[in-house]
């Protein structure tokens, strides 16, 4: 993998680039007047990332289009949560401010956000993340980027990323020492309507969830594990979930309350 920056970057971008190349043992390489397609045809590596002065893109040598942080759809959700509405994953959850919260597995942290915010300044969200190009992504992302809502900044700031497996992360915790574990795997039926998914499957970890990681969810866990899912998805039946359909959206959150 190579990691660049533009062709003319500040010394922060520069410092950032060469930190990331360190983390994921990556080339740091002078961008030039190269363009993206151009430093890759020169090497035979086809995973680039590249530090810009408002965020850190990953390609991935096939599509042109860039996997970075974006809240996206966490960011409307979150600003119905600051006009009084709800959130059915908050809902569901039964998440109150105050509340520690593990999301193990991140992705791109959107409801980890979520989370964050609705747990508020004295809660705790802790995001893990298997894949290291991912995590890294994510964190630079969730350090950096800047909505006009410093509420919804200072969320995104109290994220704790952890780059690890979710079943070691839960077999150190002690019994009963956060309020929800949470699961939003890559779909064992994918939405394929979903097209900004599909820079993120490239990169993500695919592996179904197993009996043992939600055994330890449920002894780590003292309010609820939640599994987020394809609404058709036998995961939920599979791992003990009681589904719980979202009015005509194509996911569904699986619910184990303890």
């Amino acid at each position: 993998m190579i990691v660049t920056t533009t062709a003319k970057p500040s010394e922060r971008a520069l410092e950032q680039a060469s930190r990331l190349s360190e983390e994921l043992a990556a080339s740091l390489k002078a961008r030039g007047n190269l363009t993206v397609n151009k430093l890759l045809s020169l090497s035979d590596d086809s995973q680039l990332i590249v530090v810009t002065e408002e965020e850190v893109r990953y390609y991935d040598g096939q599509s042109e289009t860039p996997l970075y942080f974006h809240p996206s759809m966490a960011y409307v959700r979150v600003k119905r949560l600051r006009r009084g509405e709800t959130d059915p994953l908050i809902q569901l959850s039964g998440c109150l401010e105050g509340d520690q919260i593990i999301d193990c597995t991140a992705g791109l942290a959107s409801d980890s956000l979520v989370f964050s915010y609705a747990s508020g300044p004295k809660g705790a969200v802790t995001a893990i993340e298997s894949q290291p190009i991912l995590c890294a992504i994510v964190r630079e992302g969730l350090a950096g980027y800047e909505t006009s809502l410093p509420d919804v900044n200072e969320a995104m700031r109290r994220i704790d990323m952890k780059c690890m497996n979710h079943l070691d992360y839960l077999k150190e915790l002690p019994d009963n020492s956060v309020d929800i574990v949470y699961f939003d795997p890559m779909f064992r039926k994918p939405i394929n309507e979903s097209s900004s998914m599909e820079p993120l499957r490239g990169i993500a970890n695919m592996d179904a969830l197993s009996d043992e990681v939600i055994e330890q969810a449920k002894r780590v866990a003292r309010k609820s594990v939640v599994l987020k899912e394809h609404q058709a998805s036998g995961e939920f039946a599979r791992l003990g979930f009681e589904r719980k359909h979202v009015n005509t959206s194509k996911i569904a959150y699986g619910v184990i309350k303890l």
